[in-house]
């Protein structure tokens, strides 16, 4: 789910007496404790795109970032509050213990996990699931270094998933009339990135707004700023619109419609807490 790319490194030695172990690359030499490893960095982000294998850590496969911190394990699942949640560890996920030479997780819902460490460099580790043979790339941060701003508008496609719907509350005068203007509710669905809208009356619950239409959605870089994006959404009926999309907070977005010039700022309804319960099969 992450957008950050490194280039992957050779697999790496690793041999261990107790705790202790030795650390070899074609290049890279070190010797650290496996606990002044992994707690030695206040965040691990996870590399998502560099994953290799068929396999599924939950925990890991979810998580922008994961953290070690005397014992209890946090992640960074959602984008909203991230930066200030837990005190920019996130939310905590269980407990870890170690082994030689892996870290031992007791996920609060998926259960134990035993993950192989690799020390590629001084801040980059690969996590090994052997019984899945699968692998998640890992570069450790510090928190008064980590750049929450950037992660946030780098993802920005899973940002706009973290609320039920979202409500529109604002509609600028300045603008041309367009059937945009009837929108009034929107839906991020992570499957396929899919989207729906409603022409409802403001206020409603969520249970009662009925979705008129369906289709996909992209947000894409323009070159409108670092910090604007391009939403597109692609309607089942073959008409399609495009926004700029930017963020007031992480609450509220606004969207500028091209076409015709319009503003419009949708606030989020439902927040949506990530990995907090095991999804239904």
């Amino acid at each position: 789910m992450k957008t950050v790319k490194l280039l992957l490194v050779s697999m790496v030695v690793f041999l261990a007496t107790s705790c202790s172990v030795d650390v070899y690359t074609d290049d890279y030499q070190d010797t650290i404790s496996l606990p002044q490893l992994m707690e030695g960095y206040d965040l691990w982000y996870v590399n998502f795109d560099q994953t290799t294998g068929a396999g599924d850590v939950p925990f890991l496969t979810r998580a922008f970032t994961i953290s070690f911190v005397n014992g209890t394990l946090y992640a960074n699942n959602n984008l909203v509050g991230i930066g200030t949640t837990g005190n920019g560890f996130g939310v905590s996920l269980g407990y870890y213990t170690y082994t030689p030479t892996s870290v031992r997780c007791y996920h609060n819902i998926y259960g134990q996990y035993d993950l192989e460490v690799y020390q590629l460099s001084t801040n980059r580790i690969r996590l090994y699931d052997c019984f899945q043979n699968t692998s998640y790339y890992l570069t450790g941060y510090q928190r008064n270094s980590f750049n929450y701003d950037q992660l946030f508008f780098d993802n920005l496609q899973y940002f706009v998933q973290e609320y039920q719907a979202w409500e529109k509350v604002y509609t600028s005068a300045a603008g041309n009339p367009n059937v945009f203007d009837y929108e009034n509710y929107l839906k991020f669905i992570p499957a396929n990135n899919t989207f729906k809208s409603s022409q409802d009356a403001l206020g409603l619950s969520l249970a009662q707004i009925y979705w008129d239409f369906t289709g996909n959605y992209t947000v894409q870089n323009t070159s409108a700023g670092a910090y604007t994006k391009r939403l597109n959404l692609f309607y089942s009926t073959a008409e399609s619109e495009q926004f700029n999309l930017t963020v007031i907070n992480d609450g509220r977005i606004r969207l500028y419609h091209i076409s015709s010039g319009t503003t419009y700022e949708f606030q989020g309804r439902g927040f949506i807490p990530f990995m907090r319960t095991k999804p239904k099969k």
